[in-house]
């Protein structure tokens, strides 16, 4: 045995609520509660009933706790962190900040989450650039196709670590290195991939890096992450104007004393309200549960279902990427005729089998929570339609 490559899990499926008779394979959808993090928000309801014995220090710390681990998760510093509501959010923060002029051009991919879309359609409307979609054929690798897109001309490269839509890879690693060679900035959207596939940011070197908390990270919906490169932490424009955010916040005496300067690193960018007393102790149980298992074996796991998956759909007729233009938490089965019949998902519903069809996929996403036992009641109901 290699005792640098992770070990996959054992099920962990009895530290979830999660019935025998449900094969829930979903979880680039929403991820099920742990029962650790269900605690916790149970306790943190009822620590509510009582507001008169949460002292003003109790509005920072769970944050910051918080801020921590997620910081951990993601391989950067706690003072790198920002707590943002929504991938949107922090998807806004980054274009409001990332200069751009006239005629330059914004790289993003062909069928791109909405979430990193909206907001750069904005930006290229009110600065007449241009919005440059980056198109391939469906089995072939993006990074190539990303790269290319990159010239002279470009202010902001903003991708996924994978594609939402089949788990189809992107080397960061290399589009963040070509986008530094041109000047332009690095935006990520980690949502499908922070928690399940190892991320170093320190090789990648992103402007901005976003990511829900309700997916891969276990966490509730309602609360996210955002990383800011040093660059953007002393000059960085927040979307809000937040007392929180404002240097000197936690004396409640004092918050009178107007002050222009923010609290220090990327804090100045946290939402209005970040403490979070109910969602914060839950997310910080999601993460924590991840730093525990580690990201490596939650990615050695998840890959061998999904390999297992790939295997047997092939040999049905269905296409799938190649091991290496995907991650492996995620994988994306396309039909022998191109097209997800109307039939299948109301049958893998009353299978109680549950995936999602994206584009002209139908998405497969695991959990440590899943057993081969989920895996052939999906084959099961496949091989219906193939």
């Amino acid at each position: 045995m290699n005792p640098s490559i992770p070990e996959p899990l054992p099920s962990q499926r009895d530290l979830f609520d999660l019935p025998r008779e449900v094969a829930y394979l979903n979880c680039a959808n929403m991820s099920p509660q742990s029962h650790s993090v269900t605690k916790a928000g149970l306790e943190a309801v009822r620590r509510m009933k009582a507001p008169w014995k949460i002292s003003p220090s109790d509005w920072f710390t769970d944050a910051e706790a918080l801020r921590a681990v997620a910081a951990r998760l993601m391989g950067a510093d706690t003072d790198g962190v920002a707590l943002i509501p929504a991938a949107s959010y922090g998807i806004s923060i980054a274009a409001s900040n990332v200069p751009i002029e006239r005629g330059q051009n914004i790289v993003l991919l062909d069928e791109q989450f909405p979430s990193n879309l909206y907001a750069w359609r904005e930006l290229a409307r009110v600065s007449t650039a241009e919005v440059r979609t980056v198109h391939k054929e469906p089995l072939d690798a993006w990074t190539g196709a990303v790269l290319e897109a990159i010239d002279d001309d470009t202010a902001v490269v903003t991708v996924p670590n994978c594609h939402w839509t089949d788990g189809a890879l992107i080397d960061l690693i290399q589009v963040g290195e070509r986008a530094r060679s041109v000047g332009a900035a690095l935006v990520v959207d980690a949502s499908q991939s922070l928690g399940a596939y190892p991320l170093d940011i320190a090789a990648i070197q992103p402007d901005f890096l976003v990511s829900v908390g309700y997916k891969w990270q276990l966490g509730p919906y309602g609360l996210g992450y955002l990383y800011a490169a040093p660059r953007w932490r002393e000059t960085g424009r927040p979307l809000e104007a937040s007392w929180l955010t404002r240097a000197g916040a936690e004396d409640f005496a004092a918050l009178v004393d107007y002050v222009d300067d923010y609290r220090p690193g990327a804090r100045r960018f946290d939402m209005g309200e970040y403490p979070q007393f109910v969602l914060a102790p839950m997310a910080f149980a999601g993460l924590s549960q991840l730093l525990d298992w580690g990201v490596g074996c939650v990615q050695a796991t998840l890959s061998r279902l999904t390999n297992q998956i790939a295997k047997e759909v092939t040999e049905m007729g269905c296409s799938v990427l190649p091991a290496d233009h995907r991650v492996g938490h995620l994988v994306g089965v396309r039909l022998p005729d191109g097209s997800i019949p109307e039939a299948l998902p109301k049958r893998l519903a009353e299978e109680q089998v549950f995936v999602s069809a994206r584009g002209d996929s139908l998405r497969i996403a695991p959990h440590v929570y899943n057993e081969d036992a989920d895996v052939e009641r999906l084959l099961a109901v496949l091989r219906e339609f193939v």
